[in-house]
């Protein structure tokens, strides 16, 4: 997969927005984050399962199994709850945190961790990646991550805050190993002594290094 640009750059602080016949609102963000989504007729959305605190008894929900080997060998989710308009629905995290909208044009690829995704929009279309043994499990990540693409929203969560950085073109960004949540940019893997950050020595640890342009989300916390 080629990273593209990113288009109109997301914002860390929308918390209101639409998208074809979904309303979303997201409510107690770093504390106890709650996104509530107002559905249209005949309109679908789709979370992890678990995630939904309740929801208007209008609304037609559906459980789907996708059976797939590579999500079967890498641990991935291979369920999927649908929720049909109209109506609200409510959704959360299993604990304290924040919950990120992430917009897509169809023009620009994410990627974001394996524990990332909670839900998103119909167009959008989640593959499970393969990134390498060097940039997984030499550096302690997932040798997968979640590959997202289509028009459409997809929302990521953290159970911690989430920072936002856009890089321009050329710019550069170190990210410690463990605190990825989403990212569009190309990225290596670089090792570094520990030594220079945080004073122990002969102690080796990786980090990320992105490379502009783009856009990359980290939780401020790991795992």
């Amino acid at each position: 997969m080629e990273e593209s640009e990113s288009s109109a750059p997301n914002n860390l602080t929308d918390t209101i927005g639409e998208f074809n016949g979904v309303n979303y609102k997201i409510d107690h963000r770093d504390t106890n984050a709650l996104l509530c989504i107002t559905l249209q007729p005949n309109v679908s959305f789709y979370a992890q399962p678990g995630a939904m605190v309740a929801m208007s008894s209008e609304v037609t929900i559906n459980g789907k199994f996708n059976f797939s080997f590579t999500e079967l060998l890498t641990g991935g989710e291979m369920a999927q709850t649908t929720f049909t308009g109209p109506g609200e629905v409510l959704l959360s995290l299993s604990n304290c945190g924040n919950i990120v909208p992430i917009q897509l044009d169809g023009k620009t690829q994410w990627n974001i961790d394996r524990n990332a995704f909670l839900a998103m929009t119909a167009g959008i279309v989640k593959e499970t990646k393969f990134q390498g043994f060097s940039k997984g499990m030499y550096s302690g990540e997932n040798l997968f991550v979640d590959c997202i693409s289509g028009v459409g929203i997809i929302f990521v969560k953290s159970s911690c805050a989430i920072v936002q950085r856009h890089l321009k073109q050329g710019e550069q960004w170190i990210v410690n190993n463990g605190h990825l949540v989403a990212w569009n940019c190309p990225y290596s893997i670089e090792k570094i002594g520990f030594s220079l950050m945080s004073g122990i020595r002969n102690v080796e640890a990786f980090v990320y290094r992105f490379a502009g342009p783009g856009t990359v989300f980290i939780r401020v916390n790991t795992k």
